[in-house]
């Protein structure tokens, strides 16, 4: 790809194809088209900056005019690659790539590259953590927040790119070559936009199809179809497990071991759960294989303190404890979440329904401290289709989220948990799940001042009814 000679249409216009333009236009592009069916506050800013580049931008009704000029797609991971846009430069055989590709043909640092349904972020973060421990300049980046365009000056040729990959990136990306590829699970997810299991795994799979035999595959042992990617891969497969001895990272006796190495107590792990005692597996496998000592990893290890937005603990009111888990947009995140918490919880679910069955949530939901959910969001009524078909009868259904929080909140009891785990996307309300935790915690701030404002007339009422003898 010669960008001097080459006319691009960017597809969508939030951080990634934000960093794609500008990247387009650091590197001369002969011209750089801007296109976005939202017109936000945030998509105009952008384009406003764009522009001021040397970019343009298209309205609807010149972007088949303006397709047919361009010779590549650039698309967001937030268009399918279904839509009618890539569609249309399919039929003309032109190219589609996104900005990761973008980035990829132009990245010269090592990549340490994780993918999975669940537990990407935490591990990823987790890996930039251990390697930032050790002094090494690593840059979490990809699907985790920062594009992966967006950190190629920072990064250089000795940086190392902590990439999380995405299966909607990986429609689109085809030339990213990680020395270390990690897999950590694959569960029901964005069925909605992949249809089938069967293309949902195919797109995990694509990325260790560039690893050769110099590169490395981590794969979870205790993930079954995980476990098939061994079998069809030219790179040296590595394994992590958190119920065998494995030739790579395992738990014996309550301690993670590397191979013969002793490395850190589980008890001195923050993040509780088996999740986390498996992304924390997939990391020390990752670091290893990338010659960190095993003592800064375990001593890295020890102060990770989890990401926002994960089984976060925000505070309590009222003895009630606020916990914001807006990141479990599945099934399978929203058990892990339930399965870890301790004591009982009231939960919140719903939002933008991903096209999978909730009946093992629910099942889920039957064995654990749960006591009452409460059902939100675009798809509350599917929800509570499932929550009867299970036997599960202890709900109540609020659509509007603002509401939802303060119901979940009256109906807890001190000493339980409100518990945000929705196991559904976000975009039937919010921007994003962040969006969506941070005014979970502003409508748990506004109930702590609602009721302190209400506390001085509860103590005067309390002491009038003492002298009453009542």
């Amino acid at each position: 790809m010669y960008y001097p000679t080459q006319t691009f249409l960017v597809a969508g216009l939030s951080r990634s194809g934000v960093a794609a333009a500008e990247l387009l236009v650091a590197r001369h592009a002969r011209a750089v088209y801007l296109y976005d069916d939202v017109s936000d506050e945030g998509v105009r800013k952008n384009i406003a900056h764009l522009e001021q580049l040397g970019c343009r931008s298209v309205a609807k009704e010149e972007l088949t005019a303006s397709a047919a000029e361009c010779d590549v797609l650039v698309l967001s991971p937030g268009i399918p690659i279904d839509h009618a846009l890539p569609v249309l430069f399919r039929k003309e055989g032109k190219a589609i790539v996104g900005e990761a590709e973008l980035a990829a043909r132009e990245m010269r640092c090592p990549v340490v590259a994780v993918t999975g349904t669940n537990g990407k972020t935490t591990t990823v973060s987790m890996i930039e953590h251990i390697f930032n421990a050790c002094h090494q300049r690593a840059v979490a980046c990809g699907n985790v927040g920062r594009p992966l365009a967006d950190c190629l000056g920072e990064l250089g040729d000795d940086g190392i790119a902590v990439a999380e990959i995405s299966s909607f990136q990986l429609e689109t990306l085809t030339s990213l070559r990680p020395h270390v590829a990690v897999f950590l699970n694959i569960a029901q997810d964005h069925l909605n936009r992949h249809y089938t299991m069967e293309n949902y795994i195919y797109l995990k799979q694509r990325l260790m199809k560039n690893c050769a035999e110099s590169e490395y595959v981590v794969l979870n042992r205790d993930d079954d179809v995980i476990r098939s990617f061994a079998e069809k891969t030219r790179a040296r497969v590595v394994w992590f497990s958190t119920e065998d001895r494995v030739d790579g990272a395992y738990i014996r006796d309550g301690t993670v071991w590397w191979r013969e190495e002793k490395l850190v107590s589980l008890a001195d792990l923050p993040l509780e759960g088996k999740h986390n005692e498996a992304n924390a597996l997939a990391a020390v496998c990752a670091c290893k294989l990338m010659g960190v000592n095993g003592a800064y990893i375990a001593a890295a290890l020890k102060t990770f303190k989890g990401i926002k937005h994960r089984l976060q603990k925000l505070g309590e009111v009222d003895g009630i404890t606020f916990l914001d888990d807006s990141k479990a947009t599945n099934v399978d995140a929203a058990i892990k979440a339930i399965e870890s918490v301790k004591g009982e919880s009231v939960l919140i679910l719903g939002g933008k329904d991903k096209g999978y069955s909730y009946a093992p949530l629910f099942a889920a939901i039957r064995r654990s401290g749960v006591v009452h959910a409460v059902l939100c969001g675009e798809n509350a009524f599917r929800l509570l289709d499932f929550a009867v078909k299970e036997g599960f009868t202890q709900v109540t259904l609020c659509r509007p989220f603002d509401l939802a929080v303060r119901v979940a909140f009256l109906t807890a009891q001190k000493g339980q948990n409100v518990l945000l785990s929705p196991a559904s996307a976000s975009f039937d309300a919010f921007k994003s799940y962040e969006e969506r935790g941070d005014r979970f915690a502003a409508i748990m701030e506004e109930l702590k001042a609602e009721r302190a404002a209400l506390r001085p007339a509860e103590d005067a009422c309390d002491k009038a009814t003492q002298e009453r003898g009542e």
